[in-house]
């Protein structure tokens, strides 16, 4: 009798739950690699234009380059090559500039990019299935069996989640991961009409408020703003109970004495255009990114909080890269590479993302040392040379995994 066991092929399906920014830029990549996914997304039909601001940096759009998604940013995002930092008394601390040889990261709403990615994806041949709420799976061995609240099921040869920072497949593979750290931020944002208000030529302000941090740009008549509001304990049924106006009169009241567009936008924030509050939440570690046949992708492995700018980017590079891994390796052997590739660079980001919500969430006395001290560190640390670690980062398609 012959016991040998014989090699794991290399996959050649994929399942993919999640059409964010990950699953979409995953099933592009994996078709460039010869494997065939397929998007199940648990919204009943594709993502709408419109949200918050989101940013793509340059690294971010060296990755959707390589799936040929990369132009989809022409039209629908507004270049943001330069930062001002302000203190609440309008004070510049310091600006960040991207680097003349480095393409501008580009900002656009959230719900823009992934309504982007899913059409250009199912233009490429990619299939969606939507309302599909993933609810298990079954590893036989030689293939994965995702199950979904609507009773159905689908068989690939790797399960990919993509389905965000409270991931269930997270939770499929391993029930004792770490659930998401809430950094004591609470977080609003959208786009109105900025008419009658200057533009900021290109630049996205930062202004560390008096007792919350806010985030503008302005251009082309349209204003993208985001504000994070220091709350200690605040739970999921608070957020969804407290109404807009109740928001918007808490947050008028923390940037009542700060120099800045705070309260000018904010007086033209309407139901339509208010992105509920959230709370800003990261993951510093995963354990385990992959069992079996099933594996992370994006904000469901390594979920930094938004203060990195960084999301979406590092979502792109970790689908392209798994990618790679499972063109040149059998499942379990290209998790592993996948993993050993991409883990510290993540978790890198998430840690840097952290020091800047302490610097949000600041008190009194913090925030002075962080006025007095934040110029001399950011011309200090925030020069092309010692941000492109994290910018000029660039995957090459061709080198084996």
């Amino acid at each position: 009798m012959n016991d040998t066991v014989k090699p794991q092929a290399k996959a050649r399906t994929a399942i993919i739950v999640g059409g964010g920014v990950a699953g979409p830029t995953a099933a592009l990549a994996l078709r460039r690699a010869g494997i065939e996914a397929v998007v199940h997304e648990a919204r009943d039909t594709r993502p709408e234009p419109g949200g918050g601001p989101l940013s793509v940096a340059a690294n971010g759009q060296a990755a959707l380059d390589l799936v040929g998604a990369g132009h989809l940013l022409d039209g629908i995002a507004v270049p943001t090559p330069r930062f001002i930092v302000q203190s609440y008394t309008g004070k510049v601390l310091g600006e960040m500039n991207d680097a003349p040889d480095r393409r501008p990261r580009m900002t656009l709403p959230r719900g823009t990019l992934t309504a982007a990615l899913g059409r250009h994806a199912e233009s490429e041949g990619v299939e969606f299935a939507y309302g599909k709420r993933f609810v298990g799976a079954v590893d036989t061995g030689r293939s994965v069996i995702a199950r979904f609240d609507d009773h159905t099921t689908a068989e690939a040869d790797v399960l990919i989640g993509c389905d965000g920072i409270h991931s269930a497949v997270r939770a499929a593979i391993d029930p004792k991961a770490p659930e998401p750290r809430y950094t004591g931020l609470v977080g609003f944002g959208g786009h109105v009409d900025a008419g009658g208000l200057p533009d900021t030529g290109g630049a996205q302000h930062f202004v560390f408020g008096r007792k919350a941090f806010f985030g503008y740009q302005i251009e082309a008549g349209e204003c993208g703003w985001y504000a994070n509001l220091p709350v200690k304990r605040i739970g999921q049924g608070e957020l969804r109970e407290t109404g807009i106006d109740a928001w918007t009169e808490r947050l008028r009241l923390a940037f009542a004495r700060d120099d800045s567009p705070a309260l000018a936008i904010l007086d033209r924030v309407t139901p339509e255009t208010f992105i509920p509050a959230h709370r800003l939440e990261d993951l510093p570690r995963v354990p385990r990114w992959s069992k079996g046949r099933t594996v992370l992708v994006g904000d469901a492995a390594h979920a930094t909080s938004p203060s990195s700018g960084q999301g979406a980017s590092l979502a792109a590079e970790s689908a392209v890269e798994l990618a790679i891994c499972l063109r040149d390796l059998p499942p379990e052997a290209a998790f592993r590479a996948y993993r050993h590739r991409r883990g510290d660079r993540v978790e890198r980001v998430i840690a840097m993302a952290a020091r800047t919500n302490r610097a949000k969430a600041a008190g009194p006395v913090a925030a002075r040392l962080r006025d007095r001290f934040m110029p001399f560190f950011m011309e200090k640390f925030n020069t092309p040379e010692k941000t492109a670690w994290q910018y000029a980062y660039r995957i090459d398609w061709e080198a084996a995994a």
